[in-house]
C-alpha cells in the first residue's frame, strides 16, 4: 500500500524478505560445478559489454556467484570471453 509523502508523491512500502520469493537461475539447474571452459554457460552471466551480471538479477546463490566470477575471469585470461 502506498503512503503519501509531504510533496504529494506516493511511496511504496518495502517488502520483507519472506514476502518476496527469490528467483533461481534457470541456467544453473542441474549444474554442480562451473568450469571456465564452458563458454555456453558463462555467456549467460556476462553482458554484451563483458560485465558480470550481479546475482540479484541472475538468481544465483552466493557460492554459485563466486564460481561464476572465477570462471569468467579465467575464461577472460584464456581469451574465451571479452
Amino acid at each position: 500500500m502506498a503512503q503519501k509523502t509531504r510533496r504529494g508523491r506516493s511511496r511504496q512500502k518495502r517488502r520483507s524478505v519472506e514476502t518476496v520469493a527469490r528467483r533461481r537461475s534457470r541456467h544453473l539447474e542441474g549444474v554442480t560445478d562451473i568450469n571456465e571452459r564452458d563458454y555456453d554457460l558463462l555467456k549467460h552471466f556476462v553482458t554484451e559489454h563483458g560485465k558480470i551480471i550481479p546475482s540479484r538479477l541472475t538468481g544465483a546463490t552466493a557460492r554459485q556467484q563466486r564460481q561464476i566470477k572465477r570462471g569468467v575471469r579465467n575464461a577472460r585470461n584464456m581469451g574465451l570471453l571479452p
